[in-house]
């Protein structure tokens, strides 16, 4: 029994160190997290406002966008792998995203239906991956927000399954709609980040002045 409550609470207080190293590399990394948002927002008004735009022109787009997106998860990723903090997901993420993006722009005759499988699957993918950052992070950095977002991803990706003939119009419309939605979501999380790492660095030196 005490060996039980022992192991209990070892492994509780892994999971709570996980959550502390997760939550300190994006609070570092606020403005990466920020920027991730804006992006998107920017992406999506694009979408939302040309809605006739050619579907060539719409995947450059959307690769561009993943690219850019998947590289900030990855900075983020490699920050945590150098402070000896647990990477995986956040390098995952930018995976995803970065190969999304490849496999669109290097597939110039897509067809429409298969630039839907693909967002679909990325939606999918992204938003699990994100919903599993989500509870690994602290309440006061932004776990809900985050995991809005990885619960408007995977439904955007369903949506997208449910769907795969609608055309080319409504698909930019709901991407955009996604996107800024999305990007609004991760600019929510970067401002609390923000504020915790903020507050951290406001008790670092009044911890040192007590010691």
């Amino acid at each position: 029994m005490a060996a039980s409550t022992a192991s209990g609470k070892g492994s509780m207080a892994s999971g709570k160190a996980r959550c502390d190293a997760l939550s300190e590399v994006l609070a570092d990394s606020w403005w990466a997290v920020g920027l991730r948002g804006i992006l998107g927002i920017l992406f999506g008004l694009i979408c939302l406002l040309t809605p006739g735009i050619a579907v060539e022109v719409f995947v450059i787009l959307f690769s561009a966008y993943m690219l850019v997106d998947g590289v900030f998860a990855i900075a983020s990723g490699i920050k945590a792998a150098r402070n000896g903090e647990r990477w995986g997901l956040l390098i995952l993420e930018g995976i995803v995203d970065i190969a999304a993006g490849v496999v669109a722009f290097l597939w110039p005759a897509i067809t429409l239906v298969a630039l839907i499988w693909i967002v679909a699957v990325w939606a999918i993918v992204s938003g699990a991956v994100m919903l599993a950052a989500a509870f690994s992070l602290h309440l006061d950095h932004g776990r809900w927000w985050l995991g809005l977002g990885g619960v408007a991803s995977v439904i955007f990706g369903i949506l997208l399954v449910i769907e795969p003939l609608i055309g080319a119009v409504v698909l930019t419309l709901w991407i955009g709609a996604y996107a800024v939605v999305f990007g609004a979501f991760l600019l929510v999380v970067a401002f609390q980040l923000h504020s915790r790492k903020e507050e951290r660095e406001h008790k670092a030196p009044a911890a040192a002045k007590k010691a």
